[in-house]
Parts: C-alpha cells; structure tokens; sequence
C-alpha cells in the first residue's frame, strides 16, 4: 500500500505538487478540484493512504473555505472507494 504523506502546505499548488509526486496523478491532471476528485476517485490505483499531518496549519494558511473544501473531497473519495484511507492530523 502505498501512502501519501502530506506534512506543510500552505498553498493549492504545494498539495497538488505532493499528491502528483507521491501518487503518481496521471499527465492529464488539471490542477483543479473537479480534476483532482476525478483522478483520485478513478485514475490512481489503490490501496493508498492519504496521510495530511498539520492540518491545523494547513487550514489557517488556505483559509478555512478552501481547506474545507479540499477535505471534503479527500473524504468523498475515501468514501467511494473501499481502498483509499484518510488519515488527518492536527
């Protein structure tokens, strides 16, 4: 299984940069949200672990709307697919 560990993000950029390096998000990826849900729900074979450590940091240098937004998403993703795990941490 393969883990994604997310550690300091203080732009939308930086996370998508971590999640292609560490995921192996396909070349066709827009870096925007609708295409991040769809790579992750569809184009990234499982089982992976997304592991986001300082979240708290993470929200406060996104604002709270779009962080909000991103783990919303994360979690949707988790929920379809019986192979993807989100792990958050503070």
């Amino acid at each position: 299984m393969k883990t994604c560990l997310i550690e300091k993000v203080d732009t939308l950029n930086e996370l998508y940069d971590a999640l292609i390096a560490q995921l192996d998000l396909p070349a066709h990826f827009g870096r925007n949200l609708d295409a991040l849900f769809d790579c992750l729900s569809a184009d990234v074979e499982g089982p992976f672990t997304i592991e986001w450590r300082n979240t708290d940091a993470a929200r406060t240098a996104l604002g709270a709307t779009l962080y909000d937004t991103v783990i919303d998403l994360l979690r949707e993703v988790a929920d379809e697919r019986d192979d993807v795990t989100l792990r958050l941490e503070p």
